[in-house]
């Protein structure tokens, strides 16, 4: 992922020598579990990990495997040879890797750093989830217009909006929490996966030792459905981001200025306009979730390999599983930055609610008049010869009803229907199914 959309957190974790890290504890872990068998020297496990904690794999160590691996055109047989320089201990080099291929490192290792990265983004998910819940509660009452299909609907509460992103992210979390479980599977089964040269018990001690659990049928790879899941759950999550990015970006538009995303002292808009004050936070988020979305395909197509593994996905993973996973933790909290920023202008929510002179209260009118006796068709069309009266000439709806002669309700009775509190009166029991 190019610097400027990382994190610092997801930039080490999927770095170099964090990626080295993670395979010397594997094999370090196989080792302990080779002794307890009785098939190597005791001591061996001890001796690696101390050296690694004494001397943690750095830049130089990577640049090594990167030395070796230009002869080898292997990077598993480049860092072993690398691990055993490193450790300057002839016989763990002798017993590294025994018994195992490629795949039981590489892919156990890289689940074990992607049941961090989604930790990681979960983390950052709460962030949002809680910046969503202090503006739904602090715009829980205020009425607003609904748009459907763009056009004004109806009154609502401004809140339930940014309630309904929160349910939505909080569906993700229980995506990303699923993914994360499907994910967090340990693979130690030599060539073929049949455990030919390394008995089921190495796989579970290893698993065990990086809070695993061992994959119950692998060939010589972990089956990629399980990352599928894993990049399906960053898309979802990626078009959540989107359609609140959206939602933002049409309210900040200079005819309906409802909200705006934060601008910060020294901040400029244009370099040719000065007076401009654009989404340009949300615009991003919405680019990121396209990226998100795009990631999907090829993990989907990483499924299908040939017979017991090919290596066709190992180049797309080296690119889309940290880009995806940085993507999703660095737009989660850019979005958190922009909602606890976020302006709202009541007064234009308000004026944007009588926009239309009264037409969005028109279904109000409508069930009244059947109330009072009108058959359906009669009272539809009643209210539909005003409203389309007051959309061509630009006139008062309540003023338009009051006079038409066949309309029964007048005065008080009628001007009691144009008030927006009657579409909030469900407002407090929706709130009570998520516990606020």
């Amino acid at each position: 992922m190019i610097a400027r959309y990382q994190t610092p957190e997801m930039a080490r974790l999927w770095s170099e020598e964090s990626r080295y890290r993670m395979w010397a504890r594997v094999e370090a872990y196989a080792l302990e579990a080779w002794e307890a068998l009785g098939e190597v020297p005791r001591g061996l496990a001890a001796r690696l990990l101390a050296r690694l904690e004494e001397k943690p794999l750095d830049e130089a160590f990577a640049r090594r495997v990167a030395e070796l691996e230009a002869t080898t055109r292997h990077d598993l047989v480049a860092f072993t040879r690398a691990l055993t320089e490193w450790t300057g201990d002839e016989e763990v080099g002798r017993y590294l890797h025994l018994g195992l291929t490629s795949s039981d490192i590489v892919d156990t290792a890289q689940n074990a750093l992607l049941v961090e990265a989604l930790g990681l983004v979960l983390e950052e998910l709460k962030g949002v989830e809680e910046a969503l819940k202090v503006l739904a509660l602090r715009y829980k009452h205020t009425p607003a217009i609904a748009r459907t299909h763009g056009v004004h609907a109806e009154p609502t509460g401004f809140g339930l909006r940014f309630l309904s992103f929160l349910a939505a992210f909080q569906r993700d979390e229980e995506r990303l929490k699923r993914a994360r479980e499907t994910i967090g599977v340990a693979m130690l089964s030599g060539s073929v996966g049949n455990y030919a040269h390394i008995p089921p018990e190495v796989e579970a001690h290893v698993a065990r030792r990086l809070g695993l659990r061992p994959e119950p049928v692998s060939t010589q790879v972990v089956p990629r459905d399980r990352h599928a899941e894993v990049m399906a759950a960053l898309a979802i999550l990626g078009g959540n981001i989107e359609r609140v990015a959206v939602e933002l970006r049409h309210l900040q538009r200079t005819e309906v200025l409802e909200a705006q995303e934060p601008f910060h002292e020294g901040q400029t808009g244009s370099s040719s306009m000065p007076h401009k004050k654009n989404p340009v936070g949300l615009e991003n988020l919405t680019g990121v979730a396209r990226l998100l979305r795009g990631y999907l395909g090829p993990a989907l197509e990483d499924i299908a390999l040939w017979h017991e593994r090919d290596i066709s996905h190992s180049s797309v993973e080296r690119v889309i599983l940290p880009d995806a996973t940085t993507l999703a933790h660095y737009a989660l909290r850019r979005l958190k930055g922009i909602l606890e920023g976020l302006e709202v202008f009541e007064e234009n929510l308000a004026r944007n609610l009588d926009l239309t002179r009264g037409l969005v209260y028109s279904q109000q009118v409508l069930n009244a008049l059947i109330a009072r006796g009108l058959s359906r068709d009669k009272a539809y069309a009643l209210v539909q010869r005003n409203a389309l009266r007051s959309w061509k000439e630009g006139k008062s709806f309540l003023e338009l009803l009051e006079a038409d002669p066949e309309n029964p309700l007048k005065g008080e009775e009628l001007r009691a229907l144009f008030d927006p509190k009657p579409f909030l009166r469900h407002v407090d029991a929706i709130y009570a199914r998520f516990g606020l």
